[in-house]
């Protein structure tokens, strides 16, 4: 039987997502955009995932222009987006009028294919979003998060596309977000949901653990209808296959893709001096990393936790972080390893080994995943967890997003004139930490191009290549210039921006600060004499809320700061009771492990 496969083309959301840490920006895309418009892929998948956050928060752009920019580009080609569920392109869940409201605006911008996941595999945090695309007459594509634990079966995997389509999904993706499934496995699947299903099946993998290739062709002779590639200068490592590679293994075959090798030849030659301008954002990943199918690490989270463990002055705790993961994802339930859940789970192993004690620190958002303000997990949390975050309550059972009221219009009094639209609204409720910066700036050339300058000198790249280190401190206003502290694998570099030619901010000096730091932040402080007992920093970190002021009675127990760690947030809580005599941390500044946040007596 003759069944051409059907490709989309993910070079311009997940291969730089994965591969150049989402650093490409619409300029760079729209030079091409007439020639991927004329290959005839199924979809172009352009939006959504990491890509909104970063257009505001490192490319100082508006995420729904380039939406608007490239519909208008690409007229003829589907373009699709990554939805979180009810996380929508953020890390929590958002109120339905948000979700709702995100998705009308994505249709009416231009989206034509959401694929749309939930990091549990909980079918409720889809139901609002599937619901809507379906609404506005859009294609919904619902996925599966493919993961293996001894509670994921193939008919976990088959109840849940069942359930998929009885909610009116058009389309399933088997989402191998870690590159995990292997070709029996993918055989397996795709032909149990081609036969418990009506709807083409589209699979999606990554090549960090080196068996994507050939578990796409053992996906093709189980009858799978589209699978996701992308052009091959910007393709392999932590992202996918190469299209033009697909395209000519099935090229004569029933399966033939009918797409022209000669014309992807000149996309992956424009893309190639694309991956020369962003190599400095390249993976450190290179060929595979096979250890993926052992402890199941998204190739993203492997290097997010060296940088982790490197901010906190312990990369030789490496090996030891990499085989606390599946402890804490068993001890979770058997979470799939995707955003938000594999920066949670990652995070916590990383606090695991860094307090010598299992859950001695416990990020808010691990207690989240155990209270079910996440959805149900595919197994019960472990026991002594449960009851060491929950005591006597219970946890959330239902729809997490039924316990939270609507959003919109506190969001919209709170940020007033400066969303100019439904679409700043809706960024705003997302992310309202880096929008409302973005949108004081926008409109400002000179603001702009400043604060991209300080982006791009934000990361230097370390002695061994590959990873990069964010700075934690810095001195002056980013849009002014000036002299800032950036540490990098524990040294510290004094770094000099200065305003150049036309209003450019260009770099004009790098110099070792005298004395390197041990740490990439300020030494600890001791606690001053005669104000009590200190309370100190468990780890590293930016002061994120001081839920405390002078003279407040105090127990044992009770949160007085909460610390940004590692993208997580860690409570700080008191060992003794008494009274704060002292604060000694403000909020965003940042600290070290150990150093004194504040005194009791």
């Amino acid at each position: 039987m003759t069944k051409p496969i059907q490709i989309t083309e993910t070079v311009l959301r997940d291969a730089h997502q994965s591969i150049l840490a989402t650093r490409m920006r619409t300029e760079q895309m729209l030079p091409i955009a007439r020639k991927l418009d004329d290959i005839g892929y199924w979809s172009l998948e352009m939006w959504g995932g990491a890509t909104f956050d970063a257009c505001i928060r490192f490319l100082k752009e508006d995420p729904w222009q380039r939406l608007k920019t490239l519909r208008k580009a690409i007229p003829n080609t589907r373009l699709q987006m990554l939805l979180r569920g009810q996380n929508l392109v953020g890390y929590r869940h958002y109120a339905d009028d948000v979700v709702e409201r995100f998705v009308e605006l994505a249709c009416d911008n231009g989206i034509d294919v959401f694929r749309i996941f939930d990091a549990l595999n909980d079918v409720r945090n889809l139901e609002t979003a599937i619901r809507t695309v379906k609404r506005k007459g859009k294609h919904a594509e619902g996925a599966i998060c493919f993961t293996t634990s001894p509670v994921h079966t193939l008919d976990t995997f088959v109840e849940m596309g069942r359930a998929l389509e009885a909610m009116g999904c058009d389309t399933i993706a088997v989402k191998d977000m870690a590159g995990l499934i292997t070709p029996p496995q993918v055989f397996e699947l795709v032909g149990a949901l081609k036969k418990a299903v009506s709807l083409p099946i589209h699979l999606h993998s990554h090549c960090t653990s080196g068996v994507a290739v050939g578990s796409y062709m053992k996906a093709v002779d189980a009858g799978v209808d589209i699978v996701d590639t992308s052009i091959s200068s910007i393709s392999m490592g932590t992202g996918q296959p190469a299209t033009e590679s697909i395209v000519a293994a099935l090229q004569g075959t029933p399966h033939d893709t009918g797409l022209n090798l000669g014309k992807l030849a000149e996309i992956a030659e424009y893309f190639a001096g694309v991956y020369s301008e962003l190599r400095d954002w390249e993976s450190g990943l290179k060929g595979a990393d096979a250890r993926m199918l052992i402890y199941q690490v998204p190739g993203g989270m492997l290097s997010n936790m060296e940088s982790q463990l490197r901010e906190q002055g312990a990369s030789d705790r490496y090996e030891q972080v990499l085989k606390e993961v599946p402890r804490v994802r068993a001890d979770l339930g058997y979470i799939p390893l995707v955003t938000p859940t594999s920066q949670i789970v990652g995070t916590q192993a990383v606090m695991n080994v860094l307090a010598g004690e299992r859950y001695k620190l416990l990020s808010r958002e691990t207690e989240d995943i155990v209270r079910g303000m996440y959805g149900q997990t595919p197994a019960p949390v472990d026991g002594k967890l449960a009851k060491r975050v929950l005591k006597d309550e219970q946890p959330v059972t239902c729809r997490p997003a039924d316990l939270i009221p609507p959003e919109l219009e506190k969001h919209r009094r709170d940020i007033g004139d400066l969303a100019e639209s439904d679409e700043d609204l809706v960024t705003y409720a997302i992310f309202p930490q880096i929008a409302k910066p973005f949108f004081e700036i926008r409109h400002d050339p000179e603001a702009l191009k400043k604060a991209i300058a300080l982006q791009q000198t934000q990361k230097k790249p370390s002695a061994k290549g590959g990873e990069w280190a964010e700075p934690v401190r810095k001195k002056g206003n980013p849009s002014d210039g000036g002299d800032y502290t950036v540490t990098v694998n524990g040294q510290t570099y004094h770094v000099t921006v200065a305003e150049g030619h036309e209003g450019a901010v260009t770099v004009q000096n790098i110099k070792p600060a005298a004395t390197p730091a041990p740490a990439p932040v300020a030494a600890p402080a001791p606690a001053p004499s005669g104000a009590g007992k200190p309370v100190e920093a468990p780890m590293g970190g930016n002061i994120y809320k001081v839920a405390c002021k002078l003279g407040d009675s105090v127990q044992v127990g009770d949160v007085v700061m909460v610390l940004e760690a590692m993208k997580m947030e860690v409570e700080v809580t008191c060992a003794h009771s008494g009274t704060v005599q002292s604060i000694n941390a403000a909020v965003g500044e940042a600290v070290a492990p150990g150093q004194t946040l504040l005194t009791i007596g």
